[in-house]
């Protein structure tokens, strides 16, 4: 028989069989997944607004990023804020035709099936968000099918509900680069220290070639892998027309230029401060409830903190601070050498009071502690103390990989000469630059507003403020540099008291003025005992001083403790027309749509008539130009060791200040004064038994005083900033003679002198 003929029908009949099932089973699975039998989906109000952690912000006065609270490093960043090339980079990369479809893309899907694979899976951008936003990663075959026929499901459903643009921002908002970078806007500060909208083409190309594997081609881990995934970014540009060739080109061969930031709470820009506000938040929190009556999250919620913070002044204070405070350690290093007790000096037997330094400083461990609660002795905690073992520990050079005992840990970090360096202006009150120590990593406590401290001889210009509110002395009165004694019975006091100059040096008649400048004790005393301790106590509380105050004659030489904090806040009178204005560091609270949630303002009193203050500037002015501080005047001279950094400083602008010193060298202060800033600076150990053993190299003007001039040269150095170059504001009414101390200015008041003859 002839062999059958082909049936061709049944063969067309077959192949359209096979050419509609496949959208039959599409059509079919979709369904299934849209009534829910793979799965729930969320519902249309999810869908439009999707959950996801936000951080709070920290934002300065400027509107500058300074830090953020959360659980995900999450900031939402707008449309707007994200460059054209940026969203050009993820087009061409990701879904070419992303402005051509309606959440599913057949022609790349059919692209993709056709090539089995090969040429990539077809997922378009807005299935890309949709299983960010929805989906953890499928386990099995069958359930990676079931997941993608819901991101399709859940694609339509996001490109009704929001335009091309709203995807786009959702899509960068939502992909995690790493290493605490959630969204866009923390990855560009992450990995380049900028906003969004500063990124670069090659920076926004490497940003966006991260997000085919976060891991393989992170810029940190694998920087090779990440510069040829963004140059494949950069040709894909091009391809799309939107490069040339020549910028194609050039953007290739730029290295990749990190300036990686990891955030984490411990690092970052003003750590100190932003742990202030931390604790301050979580008080706020537990007093505020939102309009549904459930309560704030810190770290979930998306809060803006509005600040008084300047970003620029914040780093060249920590920048001024670091630069001073390693030299300074250098020195220190190099005076404590071979010393049997280290840091430590001691006045009497010196062994059971080293003793006693260490095992407190040990007791404080957390190391002490959890050897405590797992039952150990005394004993075998103190042989494991003196054990050696690896360890990590602070350096000015970075951190160091050591082996050393916990013991000897201890004392090498007691040996480190601490700062706190607090900026505001004083006719608002708003901090400006706040640095509470060293490094925040491994010194948690801040010397701003924890720090109690004996203040020395910046306590001084409070004593002249009450006795010429008081006693309407003039800058220019006279007085003799003579040994003063308050009685015993006078006062309180039990026996005479009778303090003595630091340089124990008599004679001559000085004016208030150069008094001040020359820091003498005796004519401190001598004002002290026209007036009385209670009348500066009245005057400093005026001033906002809450710590204890001891009612007795010795504050006057400055044995009080006060918090840098308190000492600003006191100085910012002098620096207003007399009126105190409280350091004031947050002005608003907003929540994340930027609903006002609270708002703040300074606490603002008169302390001071405007003419007493003006004249105690007055004097603070003669302390820089002739007295303690006269070096930031000098264009040429040497101190020990070069100790003293970025000297000579050669300043010829209006300046006030005070420094200070306590009498075994513990504590060096700097308080200094421009028109429109106040900034206070303290130096010393946690400790106070370790310091400088002399003078020469412990007094403020050495261990303080070039913090603040470092400080307040970058900012003179930076025009934006406005540091004002004028002089001191003068109230109205205030005679510039009365001020003029020279020899043919100034009559002797012999009712003062009276007291010494």
């Amino acid at each position: 028989m002839p062999p059958a003929k082909p049936d061709f029908r049944s063969y067309v009949k077959w192949f359209w069989i096979l050419v509609l099932s496949f959208p039959a089973l599409l059509l079919l699975g979709l369904l299934l997944a849209r009534i829910g039998v793979f799965g729930a989906l969320p519902s249309t109000e999810e869908i439009a607004n999707p959950e996801g952690f936000l951080a709070t912000q920290i934002i300065d006065a400027n509107g500058e990023h300074i830090g953020t609270f959360f659980e995900e490093n999450r900031v939402h960043a707008e449309y707007e804020s994200l460059p054209p090339h940026l969203i050009e980079a993820l087009i061409a990369t990701e879904d070419v035709r992303f402005y051509d479809h309606s959440g599913i893309d057949f022609r790349s899907l059919g692209r993709a099936v056709a090539a089995v694979g090969t040429q990539g899976g077809g997922s378009t951008i807005t299935q890309q968000l949709a299983k960010q936003l929805f989906h953890d990663p499928a386990r099995s075959k069958l359930g990676r099918v079931t997941q993608k026929l819901k991101e399709w499901i859940i694609a339509l459903q996001l490109e009704s509900n929001y335009t091309k643009e709203e995807i786009i921002a959702l899509y960068f908002n939502q992909f995690d680069f790493l290493y605490q970078a959630v969204g866009i806007h923390s990855a560009s500060r992450v990995y380049f220290g900028k906003l969004p909208s500063q990124l670069t083409v090659p920076e926004a190309a490497l940003l966006v070639g991260m997000v085919k594997n976060p891991s393989v081609y992170n810029p940190v881990r694998n920087p090779e892998n990440a510069r040829n995934r963004r140059n494949t970014v950069l040709a894909q540009m091009r391809k799309n027309g939107y490069l040339s060739k020549e910028q194609e080109a050039s953007f290739a061969a730029e290295p990749i230029a990190l300036h990686f930031i990891p955030q984490t709470h411990d690092r970052g820009l003003a750590p100190y401060v932003r742990e202030h506000i931390r604790s301050f938040m979580h008080k706020w929190v537990s007093e505020h409830t939102k309009p549904d009556g459930s309560s704030y999250n810190l770290y979930t919620d998306g809060l803006k903190i509005y600040t008084t913070l300047d970003v620029r002044m914040q780093r060249y204070a920590e920048e001024a601070v670091n630069e001073h405070m390693a030299n300074l350690q250098r020195v220190f290093f190099k005076q404590i050498k071979g010393r049997s007790y280290g840091p430590f000096y001691f006045q009497g037997e010196a062994t059971e009071q080293y003793k006693t330094i260490m095992d407190r400083g040990m007791k404080q461990t957390s190391r002490y502690k959890n050897m405590r609660e797992a039952g150990a002795s005394e004993g075998e905690i103190q042989r494991a103390f003196r054990q050696k073992i690896p360890m990590k520990v602070f350096s000015w050079n970075g951190d160091k990989d050591t082996v050393m005992s916990p013991l000897d840990s201890i004392r090498y970090m007691k040996s480190f000469y601490q700062a706190g360096l607090l900026a505001v202006d004083p006719q608002t009150g708003f901090v400006k630059a706040w640095v509470g120590g060293i490094d925040f990593r491994y010194f948690k406590y801040d010397h701003v507003d924890q720090g109690q401290r004996q203040v020395g001889s910046t306590f001084k210009p409070f004593i002249y403020a009450a006795a010429m509110e008081q006693k309407k002395y003039s800058p220019c009165m006279k007085v003799p540099n003579l040994p003063v004694c308050i009685e015993a019975g006078q006062f309180g006091l039990q026996e005479d008291w009778c303090p003595q100059n630091s340089d124990d040096e008599y004679g001559g008649v000085y004016t208030l003025k150069q008094a001040l400048a020359k820091s003498l004790n005796t004519i401190t005393t001598y004002l002290m005992k026209q007036i009385g301790p209670q009348a500066v106590i009245q005057l400093a509380r005026a001033l906002g001083m809450t710590s204890e105050i001891p009612e007795a004659p010795s504050i006057a030489l400055g044995t009080v403790d006060l918090t840098v904090k308190e000492m600003v806040g006191a100085y910012t009178a002098f620096g207003n027309a007399g009126i105190y204005t409280a350091p004031l560091v947050i002005t608003r609270i907003e929540d994340k749509n930027g609903v006002v949630l609270d708002e703040f303002t300074p606490e603002t009193r008169e302390a001071l008539s405007p003419e007493v203050a003006y004249a105690v500037v007055s004097l603070l002015s003669g302390v820089t130009e002739y007295g303690t501080g006269a070096r930031l005047r000098s264009s040429g001279g040497s101190y020990p060791e070069n100790v003293v950094t970025g000297f000579p400083y050669a300043f010829n602008h209006p300046i006030a200040g005070k420094t200070g010193t306590t009498q075994n060298n513990s504590d060096g202060w700097f308080m200094g004064m421009v028109p429109n800033l106040v900034t206070g600076v303290w130096t010393g150990c946690d400790d106070r038994a370790a310091h400088f053993g002399s003078t020469l190299y412990g007094q403020g003007a050495t261990t303080a005083l070039p913090g603040w001039a470092l400080f307040i040269r970058k900012c003179y150095a930076d025009p934006g900033i406005g540091i004002r170059f004028d002089a001191f504001d003068r109230p109205q009414g205030v005679d510039l003679l009365s001020m003029d101390c020279s020899d043919d200015a100034v009559k002797e008041d012999e009712g003062v002198l009276s007291e010494f003859d």
